[in-house]
């Protein structure tokens, strides 16, 4: 049985009990639009939990989460199964609320604790009525982010990012009065958890990301956790080699065109972050010498303040490595073939790289039309010789010590030598003649 037929199954179950079951959520949401949309949600009216429950084990065992919330799953399947409730706000955090789950509440109270109106569209499962209290199927048609509640909104500060996230993935415009809402609402207090999962969504989701950060920007809501993005607002560059404009004009074109290299990328996510981050050195390095804007060193004088960014919503140091290598390197390969330097050259700098092929398709992005054929190709050349390179045979540690070298620093740095030799194409045997001369020769000092 796949989640829409278990769908259908608990709908029938539950009307023999005088119930009804709907659709509800994105899901919803999503058919309009014609987006796919692999999560199901439902939600269950008209019966108390209890015999919600009994209907649900007849299906597997049914799992609730958090206490008194009335949602549960059933394992093997993508589907949330709730009932309609109120909620009370009790404090500042995310998790203070009162929840009391009401069966008998009515759609139209039922929709209005959830966000915008695009989400509260209801579905019968059984029958297929579609139930719109909110006006949500006109703002799906003008694409439109609208606030279901002005009272209820503003006791979820992450809805503010979500109405970003939603305006970034649909590419709809954030209605002018929720706008002005959303510039009231305080975002500290939100976990760095949730504002990350918001962030992932545009970032991996809409082929506009830009657009998130365009609209937290209208809202007056990038301080809080993006306060260096301020900074690029009206931070001048060379307009000839910038002619777009300022460096956060160049940043949010750049992160669009990360798009396209996205899925093909080895860590998606950290790639985007690599299209928003890479030209932060330039808040702290640009300067205007004999009537020219200059950010010399952007590139390494940026990586301090990458790290204090992404640290902000997450911990995972992976993530931070990979976006402050390849911030390091990204200028380093269209400099390199426009000064058709040696295949040594470019070798050290792949090596060096996190993901040699993230890093052509960065530099190719950061480009963007700037971007000439014969360098491009010039760069994937030599990449193919770098493959190349790393699939011969190398000196490893365990030759040098088959030709009796005993672990020590001096063995360390001998196998450095050896990586080095192996990046300029010195062949196995020749590497570890030259590695064994040059310990002899450390040796007798």
């Amino acid at each position: 049985m796949n989640t829409k037929q278990l769908a259908e199954e608990i709908a029938s179950s539950v009307a023999e009990e005088n119930g009804r079951v709907f659709y509800v959520g994105g899901c919803v949401r999503d058919r309009f639009l014609q987006i796919e949309n692999k999560d199901i949600d439902i939600e269950v009216h008209g019966i108390e939990p209890e015999k919600l429950k009994q209907i649900l084990q007849k299906y597997g065992d049914p799992a609730s989460f958090g206490k008194s919330f009335g949602v549960y799953s059933l394992r093997g399947y993508g589907i949330d199964i709730a009932m309609p409730r109120r909620e009370r706000l009790t404090g500042v955090k995310h998790r203070d609320f009162e929840i009391d789950v009401d069966p008998y509440i009515g759609t139209k109270e039922a929709a209005r604790r959830r966000d915008f109106t695009i989400n509260v569209l209801m579905e019968d499962v059984l029958t297929h009525e579609i139930i719109d209290h909110f006006g949500g199927l006109e703002d799906l048609k003008n694409k439109v982010i609208r606030c279901v509640d002005p009272i209820t909104f503003i006791e979820d500060p992450l809805r503010v990012l979500r109405a970003a996230q939603f305006a970034s993935r649909f590419e709809f415009s954030v209605d002018p009065d929720t706008l002005s809402l959303c510039k009231t609402i305080d975002l500290s207090n939100l976990s760095e958890e949730r504002v990350e999962e918001e962030l992932k969504k545009a970032l991996l989701k809409a082929q506009k990301p830009s657009i998130f950060f365009e609209t937290l920007r209208q809202m007056d809501q990038l301080d809080t956790w993006f306060p260096e993005l301020i900074r690029l607002i009206g931070l001048k560059q060379d307009p000839i080699y910038h002619p777009e404009g300022d460096v956060w004009i160049h940043t949010m074109d750049v992160l669009d065109r990360c798009v396209r290299y996205r899925d093909r990328s080895s860590n998606p996510y950290a790639f985007m972050l690599l299209g928003l981050c890479h030209d932060l050195g330039k808040i702290i390095t640009t300067e205007e010498i004999d009537g020219r804007i200059h950010s010399y060193g952007h590139e390494i004088e940026g990586i301090p303040m990458i790290r204090t960014f992404i640290r902000r919503f997450s911990k995972e140091k992976e993530l931070s490595r990979y976006v402050t290598n390849m911030t390091s390197l990204h200028m380093r390969l269209f400099s390199l073939a426009q000064e058709h330097s040696s295949i040594k050259s470019f070798n050290k700098v792949f090596d060096l790289a996190f993901s040699p092929e993230d890093l052509i398709r960065f530099s190719v992005a950061d480009k963007g039309d700037k971007a000439k054929k014969e360098d491009i190709d010039s760069i994937c050349e030599h990449y193919e010789i770098f493959k190349e390179y790393m699939s011969r045979p190398y000196v490893t540690g365990e030759d040098l010590i088959a030709a009796g070298l005993e672990p020590s620093e001096t063995f360390s740095k001998i196998l450095e030598y050896t990586h080095k030799t192996r990046l300029a194409g010195v062949s196995k045997e020749n590497a570890l003649k030259q590695a064994l001369a040059l310990y002899r020769k450390a040796d007798r000092k």
